[in-house]
C-alpha cells in the first residue's frame, strides 16, 4: 500500500495532517460504508475529511470524495442533518498529528515517522488526554517538514475507467 493521504484536522488555530480516520469508525458502527472509488493508490478509502476540534470535541466538518460510479460524495451526502459540522460521538481511540521533520519514509498507510507525534486520546468524540511523543531529531538536511502527502485534488471519475483514472494519477494529470 502507498503512503496515504492524511485527513485535515484543525487543532489550536492551525491545520495539520491528521493520520487517523475517525470516519471509518463511524462506517464499521453503522454497518455500511458507502462504495467510494479510489482515484490515486494515495486514496485507498476514496475520501479526504476535514475535522476541527473544539472546546476539546471532535468534529467532522467537510468531506470531498467519489463514489465508485463517479459521483461527489460530501458531508451532506453522509450526514444530512448535519451538512457542516457533525460531532464525532462514535470515535473513541488516538489521533495522531504528527510534526516536524520525517525521520523516515515508509511506502504504506501512515508508517513515516516524524521527530515528533502530538497523540489525542478521545473517549465517545471528546479528547481526554494530550500527549507529545519523540521520535527522534533530524538533521538540518533530512526529510521534509511535516507530513507530505497530500497536495492531490481528488475528480470525479464520471465517465472515465478506473484504470485510466489511476494512468492519470500517475502521469501527474490528477
Amino acid at each position: 500500500m502507498t503512503a496515504q493521504i492524511a485527513e485535515r484536522l484543525l487543532y489550536e488555530g492551525s491545520e495539520h495532517a491528521m493520520c487517523t480516520n475517525p470516519l471509518d469508525d463511524y462506517f464499521a458502527m453503522a454497518g455500511h460504508r458507502p462504495p467510494f472509488g479510489s482515484p490515486s493508490t494515495a486514496l485507498w478509502r476514496g475520501y479526504v475529511g476535514r475535522w476541527e476540534i473544539v472546546n476539546d470535541r471532535l468534529y467532522l466538518v467537510g468531506l470531498s470524495g467519489t463514489l465508485e460510479d463517479g459521483s461527489e460524495v460530501t458531508q451532506a451526502s453522509i450526514f444530512p442533518d448535519f451538512p457542516e459540522r457533525a460531532f464525532a460521538h462514535w470515535y473513541t481511540g488516538t489521533v495522531r498529528v504528527p510534526q516536524g521533520r520525517q525521520l523516515k519514509y515508509v511506502h504504506m498507510g501512515y508508517g513515516s515517522t516524524f521527530e515528533r507525534d502530538l497523540l489525542l486520546t478521545i473517549e465517545r468524540g471528546v479528547v481526554v488526554s494530550t500527549e507529545i511523543q519523540n521520535n527522534g531529531e533530524a538533521d538540518e538536511s533530512q526529510g521534509q517538514e511535516g507530513y507530505g502527502v497530500g497536495a492531490m485534488l481528488i475528480y470525479p471519475t464520471k465517465g472515465r475507467s478506473r484504470h485510466r483514472a489511476q494512468k492519470d494519477t500517475d502521469e501527474g494529470l490528477l
